[in-house]
């Protein structure tokens, strides 16, 4: 018999296994895959056993500006600043006895050591990196995974809540078939609109045989 380790629960999270379950909906984006959840957790659904798992992933690089003298000059003198802030207060809260004035020295001292080494680091890597961005991590496609106990209790909340259904996407998981659900109903042919009757045109009277003859020619 084995005890149990006390790094048992780190050695999971630090190695991460895929989530069991059937795929109750697939979604396009992270956003309508969080509502779906949502939809369940208001309905009082053990959303502890709800996963979101993104398929195909890709690394996006969104360029925000390019890089100035003057904006790395501002934005290193405003990193400098805060930090400034952070060790002027700290030093005001457990020392009594020191003034305001050494505050606004750290912050002047703070601002201007970030706007030297901001301007040092453009300098050194302009030729190689001369504008700003910010990296995303996003998925193609996001599947909302629940235990099979509880897949066809998910599929009836989803289906009142207005979500939309599950539907395969491109490199994403499709929807798979499950023994209890219903044969899907079968398509209704649409009703062809009747043609309009057409109105019968009156029938008009035959004249008497008399009014027929012509008039007897006079001698």
């Amino acid at each position: 018999m084995t005890n149990p380790s006390p790094l048992s629960g780190r050695n999971r999270m630090l190695f991460p296994t895929m989530p069991g379950g059937e795929v109750v909906a697939t979604y396009e984006t992270y956003v309508d895959a969080q509502q779906a959840v949502d939809v369940l957790a208001r309905a009082d659904f053990p959303v502890d056993k709800v996963s979101i798992v993104g398929s195909d992933l890709k690394s996006v690089e969104r360029v925000t500006g390019k890089l100035t003298w003057g904006r790395v000059a501002l934005a290193g003198a405003a990193s400098g600043a805060w930090l400034g802030i952070f060790f002027g207060l700290l030093l005001l809260i457990f020392s009594p006895t020191v003034s305001y004035a050494f505050v606004i020295a750290a912050v002047l001292l703070g601002a201007g050591f970030g706007m030297l080494f901001g301007i040092v680091s453009y300098a050194i890597n302009r030729r190689r990196r001369d504008y700003t961005s910010v990296m995303q991590v996003i998925a193609t496609s996001y599947s909302v995974l629940v235990d099979s106990d509880l897949i066809n209790r998910a599929r009836n909340l989803l289906g009142r809540g207005g979500v939309a259904d599950a539907r395969p996407a491109p490199g994403g998981w499709a929807q798979p078939a499950h023994p209890s659900d219903p044969p899907p109903a079968p398509a209704a042919q649409p009703v062809q609109p009747e043609p309009p009757v057409q109105p019968e045109a009156p029938v008009q009277p035959e004249p008497p045989a008399d009014e027929q003859r012509p008039p007897a020619p006079r001698a």
